[in-house]
């Protein structure tokens, strides 16, 4: 099944007018997803790669890959099994268009995996355990130990031609500045989660102790130093041990 362009790119080549109507169009989506109220970081991933299938033309499924420079690697989001599968298979060889794509080269493409000869062991593997023939990947971020890719899928050969092309890499643009952002509300949430325990912590130790609230946090500090444990780890085993105690 091909999914095509969205509605206002015209039919054939795209020419400049087209590829700034397609900026806009995909930058509307990326941040209306990210906008709608209620609607978490992993259902904004999931909701931009179903999209991906969508919108670029040829694309049966979409994933989002994310390794580390250590070779693991994990699906962030897919559209269906083969995305998952195939990553699977990567892991299993760390090789493929996925990591090429995100750690050496903007963009891959393989036309058809049956005629491709750069990755032998993962091609082998992916021609025996799944149906996918066509594959574009797009780098999506690299940081210093993780990277991210955006990839499509086909079930039969040269699916994505120069204009799949095009739209992909604009999509896998737009598709970067949302994932930085859930990325940083990720990471402020998890921030705000953990001043929280601290906070509790402190309070536990202050009535436990009576001792103020700057000698509380300097306890939590040694106690963190002391036994080489995140102070997040520490206050959440503190607060713990008191309801532990407290419903005892």
């Amino acid at each position: 099944m091909e999914h095509g362009a969205p509605s206002g790119v015209l039919k054939g080549r795209l020419v400049n007018q087209d590829i700034s109507l397609l900026h806009q169009q995909i930058a509307d989506l990326a941040r209306d997803l990210h906008n709608r109220p209620g609607t978490d970081s992993e259902v904004v991933i999931d909701q931009l790669i179903a999209e991906a299938a969508h919108t670029i033309p040829g694309a049966q499924y979409a994933g989002l890959t994310v390794a580390t420079r250590h070779g693991q690697i994990s699906t962030q989001a897919s559209t269906h099994q083969w995305p998952r599968w195939l990553d699977q298979i990567q892991q299993r060889y760390q090789e493929g268009p996925c990591l090429i794509a995100a750690w050496e080269h903007h963009t891959v493409r393989v036309d058809d995996l049956v005629a491709d000869a750069r990755w032998p062991r993962y091609r082998h593997a992916a021609l025996a355990e799944t149906p996918i023939r066509s594959i574009l990947s797009f780098e999506l971020f690299t940081s210093t130990h993780t990277l991210g890719a955006l990839n499509v899928y086909a079930e039969v050969p040269h699916a994505f031609d120069d204009e799949a092309v095009e739209i992909g890499f604009v999509f896998a643009t737009h598709a970067a500045l949302v994932w930085d952002s859930v990325q940083r509300e990720r990471n402020f949430q998890s921030a705000l989660a953990s001043r929280d325990i601290i906070g509790q912590a402190k309070g536990m130790l202050m009535h436990q102790f009576d001792i103020d609230a700057v000698r509380a946090f300097e306890l939590l500090k040694r106690l963190s130093q002391e036994s080489n444990t995140p102070l997040v780890n520490i206050a959440r085993a503190v607060v713990e041990l008191r309801r532990q105690i407290a419903e005892t």
